[in-house]
């Protein structure tokens, strides 16, 4: 039920997010590609050798291991839009590092995944990923954020107009998705959070920071690093779950547990981070600012 309906429901939000962008947001991100290539370097090589090492470190059982590089391999997704859209990210960055992702994936989720089944299990069979649903990832994201432009290039009054009811279903739709989530694992979300919960939580932890504080470090602004956080920690756990059900690829219950159990934790992760990052960022801000004489 989740696969099938939140890709409309996000597909709406992402119409939203399109109401406030135009192409010249996407041509200044277009002049510094080293923030593209900054976060791409970490979503593709660091996370996938952060995550072996904490799944070395916890000992974890060899198929929830595979299953949790499997999550670290995908890309971000368009919950990761909104997130940024929520907190003051750069979205239109965003938008860029999705798109190029959902691109990459293509070649990066078989090359980790293939490697992790290669080195945990025996005999593990070759994985080849469906292109369909790389494309499904990339269209859900582009045409309703292209919609949007459009919109507000022909008629910027109704954007204007459309922004704040927009904004308000955005939280609506997150906190809906949140609870569907929970309901639907209620009987298992015990026994999942012991065996990978640890583990998930470490690593998108680590995956938040790495995308935040690895551009600042390399001078990176503010609103960009944010998208970049929220792009590399929160995945697509979807895509990732169906690569790991799918009898055409994984065909592995026990190897979606990690994307369950990550798909709802990240939630709780990015709404703290985000928070503390729009805290940190206004005081910040308040301290730059001359003071009254």
């Amino acid at each position: 039920m989740i696969l099938a309906s939140l890709p409309f429901a996000l597909g709406i939000v992402m119409l939203g997010l399109g109401l406030g962008l135009t192409v010249a947001d996407f041509t200044r991100v277009g002049r510094h590609p080293r923030t593209v290539l900054i976060a791409m370097l970490c979503q593709v090589i660091l996370l996938p050798v952060i995550c072996l090492g904490l799944v070395l470190a916890f000992r974890l059982p060899a198929v929830l291991a595979v299953g949790l590089l499997l999550v670290a391999a995908s890309p971000g997704g368009p919950i990761a839009n909104l997130f940024s859209h929520l907190f003051g990210g750069n979205v239109a960055l965003n938008v860029t590092l999705t798109a190029v992702n959902s691109l990459l994936v293509v070649v990066t989720l078989p090359i980790v995944v293939n490697l992790a089944t290669g080195y945990f299990l025996s005999g593990g069979a070759a994985v080849g990923l469906q292109f369909g649903k790389v494309v499904q990832v990339f269209v859900m994201v582009i045409a309703p954020v292209a919609i949007g432009m459009l919109v507000r290039a022909l008629a910027p009054r109704t954007a204007q107009w459309l922004s704040r009811p927009v904004r308000v279903l955005s939280l609506l739709v997150l906190i809906s998705v949140i609870g569907v989530v929970l309901h639907s694992q209620r009987e298992n979300l015990g026994e999942y959070f012991v065996e990978v919960g640890p583990a998930a939580l470490v690593f998108n932890l680590v995956s938040l920071l790495v995308g935040y504080r690895v551009p600042r470090l390399l001078g990176v602004d503010h609103a960009s690093s944010l998208a970049a956080g929220f792009e590399i920690g929160i995945h697509n756990t979807a895509l990732a779950m169906a690569v790991a059900l799918s009898p055409a690829l994984l065909n592995s219950a026990e190897m979606a547990i990690p994307a369950v159990v990550y798909g709802i934790v990240m939630f709780f992760t990015a709404m703290g981070f985000g928070w503390l990052s729009s805290r940190q960022s206004s005081a910040r801000n308040f301290a730059a600012r001359p003071a009254n004489r």
